[in-house]
Protein backbone atom coordinates (compact mmCIF):
# COMPACT_ATOMS: atom_id res chain seq x y z
CA UNK A 1 0.00 0.00 0.00
CA UNK A 2 1.42 3.38 -0.98
CA UNK A 3 0.55 6.61 0.83
CA UNK A 4 1.29 9.66 -1.27
CA UNK A 5 1.31 13.32 -0.16
CA UNK A 6 1.15 15.87 -2.98
CA UNK A 7 3.05 19.11 -2.29
CA UNK A 8 3.44 22.18 -4.49
CA UNK A 9 6.08 22.05 -7.17
CA UNK A 10 8.98 24.52 -6.93
CA UNK A 11 7.96 26.35 -10.10
CA UNK A 12 4.49 27.19 -8.66
CA UNK A 13 5.89 29.61 -6.01
CA UNK A 14 5.16 33.27 -6.88
CA UNK A 15 8.29 35.16 -7.84
CA UNK A 16 7.26 38.10 -5.64
CA UNK A 17 7.06 35.83 -2.64
CA UNK A 18 10.48 34.39 -3.38
CA UNK A 19 12.10 37.78 -3.86
CA UNK A 20 10.55 39.31 -0.76
CA UNK A 21 11.63 36.39 1.37
CA UNK A 22 15.20 36.83 0.24
CA UNK A 23 15.42 40.30 1.76
CA UNK A 24 15.72 39.06 5.31
CA UNK A 25 17.48 36.24 7.14
CA UNK A 26 14.13 34.95 8.33
CA UNK A 27 12.91 34.85 4.78
CA UNK A 28 16.03 33.00 3.69
CA UNK A 29 15.43 30.40 6.39
CA UNK A 30 11.79 30.04 5.32
CA UNK A 31 12.84 29.62 1.68
CA UNK A 32 15.39 26.95 2.67
CA UNK A 33 12.76 25.05 4.64
CA UNK A 34 10.24 25.28 1.80
CA UNK A 35 12.72 24.04 -0.78
CA UNK A 36 13.57 21.13 1.50
CA UNK A 37 9.87 20.18 1.64
CA UNK A 38 9.45 20.57 -2.13
CA UNK A 39 12.41 18.24 -2.69
CA UNK A 40 10.40 15.48 -0.96
CA UNK A 41 8.06 14.93 -3.91
CA UNK A 42 6.40 11.81 -2.51
CA UNK A 43 6.56 9.75 0.66
CA UNK A 44 5.95 6.00 0.19
CA UNK A 45 5.53 3.35 2.84
CA UNK A 46 7.61 0.48 1.62
CA UNK A 47 6.16 -2.98 2.10
CA UNK A 48 8.44 -4.82 -0.33
CA UNK A 49 11.94 -5.84 0.65
CA UNK A 50 13.67 -5.28 -2.68
CA UNK A 51 17.33 -6.10 -2.45
CA UNK A 52 18.17 -3.60 -5.20
CA UNK A 53 17.16 -0.62 -2.95
CA UNK A 54 18.68 -1.34 0.43
CA UNK A 55 19.79 2.28 0.91
CA UNK A 56 19.03 5.57 -0.88
CA UNK A 57 20.89 8.82 -0.27
CA UNK A 58 18.88 11.94 0.51
CA UNK A 59 20.94 14.55 -1.28
CA UNK A 60 19.35 17.43 0.66
CA UNK A 61 21.05 16.44 3.94
CA UNK A 62 23.32 13.51 3.09
CA UNK A 63 21.44 11.01 5.29
CA UNK A 64 20.76 7.40 4.30
CA UNK A 65 17.16 6.37 4.05
CA UNK A 66 16.33 2.67 4.31
CA UNK A 67 14.49 0.97 1.44
CA UNK A 68 12.36 -0.76 4.04
CA UNK A 69 11.07 2.46 5.65
CA UNK A 70 10.12 5.93 4.41
CA UNK A 71 11.70 6.71 1.06
CA UNK A 72 12.79 10.15 -0.03
CA UNK A 73 12.34 10.19 -3.78
CA UNK A 74 15.15 12.57 -4.59
CA UNK A 75 15.99 9.74 -6.97
CA UNK A 76 12.74 9.36 -8.94
CA UNK A 77 14.32 6.62 -11.06
CA UNK A 78 14.83 4.47 -7.98
CA UNK A 79 11.15 4.76 -7.03
CA UNK A 80 10.01 3.84 -10.53
CA UNK A 81 12.09 0.66 -10.26
CA UNK A 82 10.32 -0.31 -7.06
CA UNK A 83 6.82 0.39 -8.42
CA UNK A 84 7.50 -1.82 -11.43
CA UNK A 85 9.73 -4.32 -9.65
CA UNK A 86 9.18 -7.93 -10.62
CA UNK A 87 12.34 -9.23 -8.97
CA UNK A 88 12.17 -12.10 -6.49
CA UNK A 89 10.95 -10.09 -3.48
CA UNK A 90 9.30 -11.38 -0.38
CA UNK A 91 7.18 -9.69 2.33
CA UNK A 92 8.97 -8.47 5.40
CA UNK A 93 8.73 -11.00 8.21
CA UNK A 94 8.46 -8.69 11.21
CA UNK A 95 6.30 -10.75 13.62
CA UNK A 96 8.46 -13.06 15.71
CA UNK A 97 7.45 -16.05 17.84
CA UNK A 98 8.90 -15.74 21.34
CA UNK A 99 9.05 -19.53 21.71
CA UNK A 100 10.99 -20.56 18.58
CA UNK A 101 12.23 -17.24 17.17
CA UNK A 102 10.43 -17.88 13.87
CA UNK A 103 9.39 -14.85 11.82
CA UNK A 104 6.01 -14.34 10.16
CA UNK A 105 4.81 -11.81 7.59
CA UNK A 106 1.46 -11.12 9.26
CA UNK A 107 0.13 -11.03 12.80
CA UNK A 108 -2.55 -13.57 11.83
CA UNK A 109 0.06 -16.12 10.75
CA UNK A 110 1.96 -15.56 14.00
CA UNK A 111 -1.19 -16.17 16.06
CA UNK A 112 -1.94 -19.36 14.14
CA UNK A 113 1.62 -20.55 14.76
CA UNK A 114 1.53 -19.72 18.46
CA UNK A 115 -1.49 -21.96 18.89
CA UNK A 116 0.88 -24.91 18.34
CA UNK A 117 2.63 -24.01 21.62
CA UNK A 118 -0.58 -23.94 23.67
CA UNK A 119 -2.48 -26.97 24.91
CA UNK A 120 -5.67 -25.81 23.17
CA UNK A 121 -6.62 -28.12 20.30
CA UNK A 122 -10.35 -27.68 19.72
CA UNK A 123 -10.58 -29.81 16.56
CA UNK A 124 -10.59 -33.59 17.10
CA UNK A 125 -10.39 -36.48 14.66
CA UNK A 126 -13.41 -38.80 15.06
CA UNK A 127 -11.33 -41.80 13.91
CA UNK A 128 -8.25 -41.65 16.15
CA UNK A 129 -9.03 -38.81 18.59
CA UNK A 130 -6.01 -36.64 17.72
CA UNK A 131 -6.47 -32.94 18.43
CA UNK A 132 -5.57 -30.05 16.09
CA UNK A 133 -5.34 -26.29 16.46
CA UNK A 134 -7.15 -25.46 13.19
CA UNK A 135 -9.90 -27.00 11.10
CA UNK A 136 -7.54 -27.01 8.10
CA UNK A 137 -5.07 -29.22 9.97
CA UNK A 138 -7.89 -31.61 10.89
CA UNK A 139 -9.05 -31.74 7.26
CA UNK A 140 -5.52 -32.58 6.09
CA UNK A 141 -5.19 -35.22 8.82
CA UNK A 142 -8.50 -36.90 7.90
CA UNK A 143 -7.03 -37.79 4.52
CA UNK A 144 -4.78 -40.28 6.32
CA UNK A 145 -7.87 -42.29 7.20
CA UNK A 146 -9.81 -41.73 3.97
CA UNK A 147 -6.83 -42.15 1.65
CA UNK A 148 -8.03 -39.10 -0.30
CA UNK A 149 -5.38 -37.46 -2.48
CA UNK A 150 -7.07 -34.61 -4.35
CA UNK A 151 -3.93 -32.99 -5.76
CA UNK A 152 -2.29 -34.66 -8.77
CA UNK A 153 0.79 -33.86 -10.83
CA UNK A 154 -0.04 -33.08 -14.46
CA UNK A 155 3.37 -34.43 -15.52
CA UNK A 156 3.47 -37.90 -13.98
CA UNK A 157 0.02 -38.32 -12.44
CA UNK A 158 1.29 -38.82 -8.89
CA UNK A 159 -1.29 -37.80 -6.29
CA UNK A 160 -0.89 -35.96 -3.01
CA UNK A 161 -3.02 -35.32 0.05
CA UNK A 162 -1.74 -31.76 0.47
CA UNK A 163 -1.26 -29.00 -2.06
CA UNK A 164 2.11 -28.01 -0.61
CA UNK A 165 3.49 -31.48 -1.26
CA UNK A 166 2.40 -31.22 -4.90
CA UNK A 167 4.16 -27.86 -5.28
CA UNK A 168 7.35 -29.31 -3.80
CA UNK A 169 7.07 -32.37 -6.06
CA UNK A 170 6.80 -30.18 -9.16
CA UNK A 171 9.94 -28.29 -8.21
CA UNK A 172 11.84 -31.58 -7.95
CA UNK A 173 10.73 -32.47 -11.48
CA UNK A 174 11.67 -29.09 -12.95
CA UNK A 175 14.89 -28.83 -10.94
CA UNK A 176 13.70 -25.49 -9.60
CA UNK A 177 15.64 -24.55 -6.47
CA UNK A 178 14.79 -21.19 -4.90
CA UNK A 179 16.55 -21.50 -1.56
CA UNK A 180 20.28 -21.87 -0.95
CA UNK A 181 22.22 -22.69 2.22
CA UNK A 182 24.99 -20.14 2.82
CA UNK A 183 27.05 -22.64 4.85
CA UNK A 184 27.35 -25.51 2.35
CA UNK A 185 25.52 -24.07 -0.70
CA UNK A 186 23.00 -26.88 -0.77
CA UNK A 187 19.93 -26.03 -2.86
CA UNK A 188 16.44 -26.53 -1.41
CA UNK A 189 13.03 -26.47 -3.04
CA UNK A 190 11.20 -24.81 -0.13
CA UNK A 191 12.03 -22.36 2.66
CA UNK A 192 10.93 -24.98 5.20
CA UNK A 193 13.38 -27.50 3.75
CA UNK A 194 16.14 -24.88 3.99
CA UNK A 195 15.28 -24.03 7.62
CA UNK A 196 15.34 -27.70 8.59
CA UNK A 197 18.60 -28.27 6.70
CA UNK A 198 20.34 -25.35 8.43
CA UNK A 199 19.77 -27.05 11.78
CA UNK A 200 22.52 -29.49 10.71
CA UNK A 201 24.95 -26.58 10.96
CA UNK A 202 23.43 -24.95 14.05
CA UNK A 203 22.63 -28.27 15.78
CA UNK A 204 19.33 -26.71 16.81
CA UNK A 205 16.67 -29.16 18.01
CA UNK A 206 13.65 -27.04 18.93
CA UNK A 207 11.12 -29.86 19.36
CA UNK A 208 11.23 -31.81 22.62
CA UNK A 209 9.27 -34.84 23.81
CA UNK A 210 7.33 -34.09 26.99
CA UNK A 211 7.49 -37.78 27.97
CA UNK A 212 11.23 -38.55 27.83
CA UNK A 213 12.84 -35.21 26.95
CA UNK A 214 14.40 -36.37 23.68
CA UNK A 215 14.79 -33.48 21.21
CA UNK A 216 14.38 -33.33 17.45
CA UNK A 217 15.23 -30.97 14.60
CA UNK A 218 11.92 -31.59 12.83
CA UNK A 219 8.39 -31.51 14.20
CA UNK A 220 7.44 -34.56 12.11
CA UNK A 221 10.12 -36.64 13.79
CA UNK A 222 8.78 -35.64 17.20
CA UNK A 223 5.24 -36.64 16.17
CA UNK A 224 6.53 -40.01 14.97
CA UNK A 225 8.58 -40.48 18.16
CA UNK A 226 5.57 -39.81 20.41
CA UNK A 227 3.84 -42.82 18.88
CA UNK A 228 6.40 -44.98 20.72
CA UNK A 229 4.86 -43.77 23.99
CA UNK A 230 1.22 -43.85 22.83
CA UNK A 231 1.44 -47.02 20.74
CA UNK A 232 -0.48 -45.26 17.97
CA UNK A 233 -0.20 -46.84 14.50
CA UNK A 234 -2.47 -44.82 12.20
CA UNK A 235 -1.42 -46.35 8.87
CA UNK A 236 -3.13 -49.62 7.86
CA UNK A 237 -2.20 -52.13 5.16
CA UNK A 238 -5.26 -52.97 3.03
CA UNK A 239 -3.80 -56.37 2.08
CA UNK A 240 -3.06 -57.93 5.47
CA UNK A 241 -4.36 -55.40 8.00
CA UNK A 242 -0.97 -54.66 9.56
CA UNK A 243 -0.77 -51.28 11.33
CA UNK A 244 2.26 -49.05 10.84
CA UNK A 245 3.59 -46.04 12.73
CA UNK A 246 4.50 -43.95 9.67
CA UNK A 247 3.41 -43.71 6.06
CA UNK A 248 6.97 -44.57 5.02
CA UNK A 249 6.89 -47.75 7.07
CA UNK A 250 3.58 -48.71 5.43
CA UNK A 251 4.98 -48.04 1.97
CA UNK A 252 7.97 -50.30 2.61
CA UNK A 253 5.74 -53.00 4.11
CA UNK A 254 3.43 -53.04 1.08
CA UNK A 255 6.38 -54.08 -1.09
CA UNK A 256 6.11 -57.50 0.60
CA UNK A 257 2.76 -57.91 -1.17
CA UNK A 258 3.78 -56.30 -4.47
CA UNK A 259 7.26 -57.86 -4.63
CA UNK A 260 8.66 -54.47 -5.61
CA UNK A 261 12.40 -53.99 -5.11
CA UNK A 262 13.10 -50.56 -6.57
CA UNK A 263 16.74 -50.22 -5.52
CA UNK A 264 19.35 -52.19 -7.50
CA UNK A 265 23.12 -52.57 -7.08
CA UNK A 266 24.95 -51.51 -10.24
CA UNK A 267 27.85 -53.88 -9.37
CA UNK A 268 26.11 -57.22 -8.95
CA UNK A 269 22.48 -56.50 -9.82
CA UNK A 270 21.07 -57.49 -6.43
CA UNK A 271 17.89 -55.58 -5.65
CA UNK A 272 16.51 -54.23 -2.39
CA UNK A 273 13.23 -53.05 -0.91
CA UNK A 274 14.81 -50.11 0.94
CA UNK A 275 17.43 -47.61 -0.18
CA UNK A 276 19.27 -47.90 3.13
CA UNK A 277 19.82 -51.63 2.55
CA UNK A 278 21.31 -50.89 -0.87
CA UNK A 279 23.70 -48.34 0.65
CA UNK A 280 24.84 -50.91 3.24
CA UNK A 281 25.21 -53.58 0.54
CA UNK A 282 27.38 -51.37 -1.68
CA UNK A 283 29.93 -51.12 1.12
CA UNK A 284 30.63 -54.84 0.57
CA UNK A 285 32.00 -53.90 -2.86
CA UNK A 286 33.78 -50.71 -1.78
CA UNK A 287 35.07 -51.99 1.57
CA UNK A 288 33.94 -48.74 3.19
CA UNK A 289 33.52 -48.83 6.96
CA UNK A 290 32.64 -45.27 7.96
CA UNK A 291 31.73 -45.90 11.63
CA UNK A 292 34.60 -46.06 14.15
CA UNK A 293 34.65 -47.31 17.74
CA UNK A 294 36.21 -44.69 20.03
CA UNK A 295 37.24 -47.38 22.54
CA UNK A 296 39.19 -49.85 20.39
CA UNK A 297 39.27 -48.21 16.92
CA UNK A 298 37.31 -50.96 15.19
CA UNK A 299 35.64 -49.86 11.95
CA UNK A 300 32.05 -50.86 11.23
CA UNK A 301 29.94 -50.84 8.08
CA UNK A 302 26.76 -49.47 9.67
CA UNK A 303 25.83 -47.36 12.68
CA UNK A 304 23.76 -50.30 13.99
CA UNK A 305 26.78 -52.61 13.80
CA UNK A 306 28.84 -50.06 15.74
CA UNK A 307 26.12 -49.69 18.40
CA UNK A 308 26.03 -53.47 18.94
CA UNK A 309 29.85 -53.65 19.01
CA UNK A 310 30.12 -50.94 21.68
CA UNK A 311 28.09 -53.12 24.04
CA UNK A 312 31.22 -55.28 24.33
CA UNK A 313 32.87 -52.34 26.10
CA UNK A 314 29.84 -51.23 28.12
CA UNK A 315 28.62 -54.72 29.02
CA UNK A 316 25.09 -53.69 28.11
CA UNK A 317 22.65 -56.51 27.37
CA UNK A 318 19.31 -54.79 26.76
CA UNK A 319 17.30 -57.82 25.65
CA UNK A 320 16.12 -60.24 28.33
CA UNK A 321 14.26 -63.56 28.12
CA UNK A 322 10.98 -63.43 30.04
CA UNK A 323 11.12 -67.22 30.57
CA UNK A 324 14.54 -67.70 32.16
CA UNK A 325 15.93 -64.16 32.53
CA UNK A 326 18.95 -64.71 30.31
CA UNK A 327 20.04 -61.48 28.63
CA UNK A 328 21.46 -60.77 25.19
CA UNK A 329 23.35 -58.06 23.33
CA UNK A 330 21.23 -58.37 20.17
CA UNK A 331 17.50 -58.77 19.68
CA UNK A 332 18.09 -61.49 17.07
CA UNK A 333 19.92 -63.61 19.61
CA UNK A 334 16.99 -63.30 22.02
CA UNK A 335 14.60 -64.42 19.28
CA UNK A 336 16.76 -67.48 18.58
CA UNK A 337 17.02 -68.26 22.28
CA UNK A 338 13.25 -68.01 22.72
CA UNK A 339 12.82 -70.98 20.36
CA UNK A 340 14.47 -73.20 23.00
CA UNK A 341 11.47 -72.58 25.24
CA UNK A 342 8.80 -72.69 22.53
CA UNK A 343 10.33 -75.53 20.50
CA UNK A 344 9.71 -73.57 17.31
CA UNK A 345 11.78 -74.68 14.30
CA UNK A 346 10.77 -72.48 11.38
CA UNK A 347 13.54 -73.53 8.97
CA UNK A 348 12.93 -76.79 7.11
CA UNK A 349 15.18 -78.75 4.74
CA UNK A 350 13.57 -79.18 1.30
CA UNK A 351 15.53 -82.43 0.82
CA UNK A 352 14.65 -84.46 3.91
CA UNK A 353 12.18 -82.25 5.82
CA UNK A 354 14.34 -81.89 8.91
CA UNK A 355 13.62 -78.65 10.77
CA UNK A 356 15.88 -76.22 12.56
CA UNK A 357 15.52 -73.31 14.95
CA UNK A 358 18.17 -71.21 13.15
CA UNK A 359 18.71 -70.54 9.47
CA UNK A 360 22.47 -71.03 9.88
CA UNK A 361 21.93 -74.59 11.10
CA UNK A 362 19.79 -75.30 8.05
CA UNK A 363 22.53 -74.04 5.73
CA UNK A 364 25.05 -76.29 7.49
CA UNK A 365 22.69 -79.27 7.31
CA UNK A 366 22.12 -78.88 3.57
CA UNK A 367 25.81 -79.43 3.01
CA UNK A 368 25.38 -83.01 4.21
CA UNK A 369 23.21 -83.70 1.16
CA UNK A 370 25.73 -82.37 -1.32
CA UNK A 371 28.73 -83.41 0.82
CA UNK A 372 29.98 -79.84 0.68
CA UNK A 373 32.70 -79.03 3.22
CA UNK A 374 33.97 -75.61 2.24
CA UNK A 375 36.22 -75.01 5.28
CA UNK A 376 39.67 -76.67 5.08
CA UNK A 377 42.46 -76.82 7.67
CA UNK A 378 45.75 -75.47 6.27
CA UNK A 379 47.78 -77.71 8.60
CA UNK A 380 46.33 -81.17 7.98
CA UNK A 381 43.85 -80.67 5.12
CA UNK A 382 40.81 -81.85 7.08
CA UNK A 383 37.57 -80.31 5.88
CA UNK A 384 34.49 -79.09 7.76
CA UNK A 385 30.98 -77.89 6.99
CA UNK A 386 31.13 -75.03 9.51
CA UNK A 387 33.69 -72.30 10.05
CA UNK A 388 33.31 -72.55 13.84
CA UNK A 389 34.15 -76.23 13.77
CA UNK A 390 37.29 -75.48 11.75
CA UNK A 391 38.38 -72.81 14.24
CA UNK A 392 37.92 -75.25 17.13
CA UNK A 393 39.95 -77.89 15.24
CA UNK A 394 42.82 -75.46 14.60
CA UNK A 395 43.36 -75.17 18.34
CA UNK A 396 44.67 -78.75 18.28
CA UNK A 397 47.55 -77.48 16.17
CA UNK A 398 48.14 -74.17 17.97
CA UNK A 399 47.53 -75.43 21.52
CA UNK A 400 45.28 -72.41 22.21
CA UNK A 401 42.88 -72.79 25.13
CA UNK A 402 40.90 -69.54 25.35
CA UNK A 403 38.32 -70.67 27.92
CA UNK A 404 39.60 -70.55 31.52
CA UNK A 405 37.92 -71.52 34.81
CA UNK A 406 37.69 -68.60 37.24
CA UNK A 407 37.78 -71.02 40.21
CA UNK A 408 40.91 -73.08 39.54
CA UNK A 409 42.39 -71.56 36.38
CA UNK A 410 42.13 -74.69 34.25
CA UNK A 411 41.81 -73.89 30.52
CA UNK A 412 39.88 -75.50 27.68
CA UNK A 413 39.74 -75.34 23.91
CA UNK A 414 35.93 -75.27 23.78
CA UNK A 415 33.42 -73.33 25.87
CA UNK A 416 31.22 -76.41 26.34
CA UNK A 417 34.09 -78.22 28.09
CA UNK A 418 34.44 -75.28 30.49
CA UNK A 419 30.71 -75.40 31.30
CA UNK A 420 30.93 -79.12 32.14
CA UNK A 421 34.08 -78.55 34.23
CA UNK A 422 32.45 -75.83 36.36
CA UNK A 423 29.89 -78.33 37.62
CA UNK A 424 32.71 -79.90 39.65
CA UNK A 425 32.93 -76.70 41.71
CA UNK A 426 29.19 -76.01 41.93
CA UNK A 427 28.14 -79.61 42.52
CA UNK A 428 25.48 -79.22 39.88
CA UNK A 429 24.11 -82.50 38.48
CA UNK A 430 21.80 -81.75 35.59
CA UNK A 431 21.03 -85.31 34.49
CA UNK A 432 18.79 -87.61 36.54
CA UNK A 433 18.58 -91.39 36.23
CA UNK A 434 15.08 -92.50 35.32
CA UNK A 435 15.47 -95.75 37.31
CA UNK A 436 17.11 -94.73 40.59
Amino acid sequence: MNTETNVPQPNTIPESQASSSSTSSLGLQWESDMRRQWSLKRVSVWLVDCRKTQEIVDSSNGHLLSGRGLLSVESNQQLEHEENCFCESKPLKKHQCRHTGGNFSTLTNLKLHQETHTAEKPYHCPDCGNGFTTSVELKDHNRIHTGEKPYSCDQCGKKFAQLGNLVTHKRIQTGEMHYHCLDCWRNCTTSVELNVHQRIHTEEKPYGCDQCGKKFAQLGNLVTHKRIHTGEKPYHCTDCGKNCTTSGELKVHQRIHTGERPYGCDRCGKRFVQLGNLVKHERIHTGEKPYHCSDCGKNCTTSGELKVHQRIHTGEKPYGCDQCGKRFVQLGNLVKHGRIHTGEKPYGCDQCGKKFAQSGNLVTHKRTHIRDKPYRCDECGKRYTQLGTLNTHKRLHTGEKPYGCDQCGKKFTQSVHLVIHKRIHTGEKTYDCEKC
